[in-house]
Formats: C-alpha cells, sequence, structure tokens
C-alpha cells in the first residue's frame, strides 16, 4: 500500500518553486513501484529537456510542468501514469506519443502503464514543441493586449 503524502490541500493555492520539487520528490518517493520510477524518468526526461522549466503541485497534488503556460500534468493512477498535455492537439506528434484523450479539441494524453517503453528523444521532442508553442501564443497576446492599454491610456 501507497503511503499517504503531505499534498496543499485541494482549495489551497498551487504550490510553486522549491517547495513544489520537495512534494513532487516526495510523491515519487511514495510511489514505490513501476509509476514512481516511471513519474521519476519522464521528470528528469522534462528537466533535461527544458532547464528552465517550472514545477508546481495543482489540483490535488498533481505535478505540473509549465514554461509560459503548463506544457503538461503528471498523473499517477492505479494502473497508469498519465502525461496530459494542455494543448496536446495543437502539437504535431510525428512519433505517436498520444494515445490518450484523442477525442478532445485541446488536450492529448500519454498512457504509461506497466512496461511500457517511452521514447525518451521523441517524448523530449514534444515537450520542447509544447514550450515553444506556449511561447508563440504568449507572444501573440503580448501586442494585443499592450495595444489595449494604449488605447485606454490615450482615452
Amino acid at each position: 500500500m501507497t503511503a499517504l503524502l503531505p499534498m496543499p490541500a485541494p482549495s489551497a493555492e498551487p504550490v510553486g518553486g522549491p517547495e513544489a520539487s520537495a512534494l513532487i520528490d516526495a510523491r515519487i518517493a511514495g510511489l514505490d513501484d513501476w509509476r514512481g520510477a516511471m513519474l521519476a524518468r519522464v521528470r528528469a526526461l522534462i528537466r533535461e529537456a527544458l532547464p528552465a522549466v517550472v514545477e508546481e503541485l495543482k489540483w490535488r497534488g498533481t505535478p505540473v510542468w509549465s514554461q509560459d503556460g503548463i506544457l503538461c500534468t503528471g498523473e499517477t493512477y492505479k494502473a497508469v501514469v498519465k502525461l496530459t498535455f494542455a494543448h496536446g492537439a495543437a502539437l504535431a506528434d510525428p512519433a505517436g506519443l498520444f494515445n490518450a484523450s484523442l477525442e478532445g479539441a485541446t488536450r492529448r494524453a500519454i498512457d504509461l502503464h506497466l512496461g511500457d517503453a517511452l521514447d525518451a528523444a521523441a517524448f523530449q521532442a514534444l515537450v520542447q514543441a509544447a514550450a515553444q508553442r506556449n511561447a508563440q501564443a504568449r507572444s501573440a497576446r503580448k501586442p494585443a493586449s499592450q495595444a489595449k492599454a494604449k488605447s485606454r491610456s490615450e482615452a
């Protein structure tokens, strides 16, 4: 049986920075089976692909990786580690990693089961593509919001 880990209360604000990283460490350590090893591997791949990635805990202690917005979450269930990409439907997936939530208009997910192998290079390329998509979306929003602010100040 997996030990219960200290996680923020469901109504609490998201936890970020070193505190979130420490809680993710604790969550991985508490998953004393293949799921902990898989989550640790995925986390290491994300951090290697994007050294400036931000780790947070949201939604009842779900690990979240962000850069200019949410990249993906790492949820653990009894039989699966689910990596949900916030804007996965907008990403090219030439290696076919997405295998869940395929019918959605926005999100896509990768469900990893016991014994599954994850193509590290393809996964890191997907994470980097998600970060690039977030950066482009952010820069596209910036001029529009600056124009609104400027028009308000001129009124």
